[in-house]
């Protein structure tokens, strides 16, 4: 599995636009078969931080998400609603047994 922390510093006077612009995204990103879940978090320190928490299957299905219309399209728009650039980590999720 991988797993993708994107943070998002949204502009307070943009920030209803972006969560409209941001759902389309979440929803057809859902439906793609490699993914195992898509998630936008809000932080509860900094209003205006989001972070979208992604898993997926294998690095196969993020290039074919970082491909897809809903995923281009809304890069395309995301700078218009940020003041800091994305910041995006990726990590290698390993099952672990405790």
């Amino acid at each position: 599995m991988i797993i993708i922390h994107a943070s998002f510093h949204v502009n307070p006077a943009k920030q209803d636009e972006f969560l409209t612009e941001v759902q389309p995204l979440i929803a057809a990103s859902r439906k793609e078969s490699g993914n195992v879940s898509y998630i936008l978090y809000k932080d509860t320190e900094n209003d205006h931080i989001y972070t979208m928490v992604e898993v997926w299957k294998d690095a196969q299905a993020i290039a074919i998400h970082n491909q897809s219309s809903h995923f281009t399209e809304f890069v395309g728009k995301a700078n218009e609603f940020l003041t800091a650039p994305l910041d995006v980590k990726s990590f290698d999720g390993q099952p672990v047994t405790l």
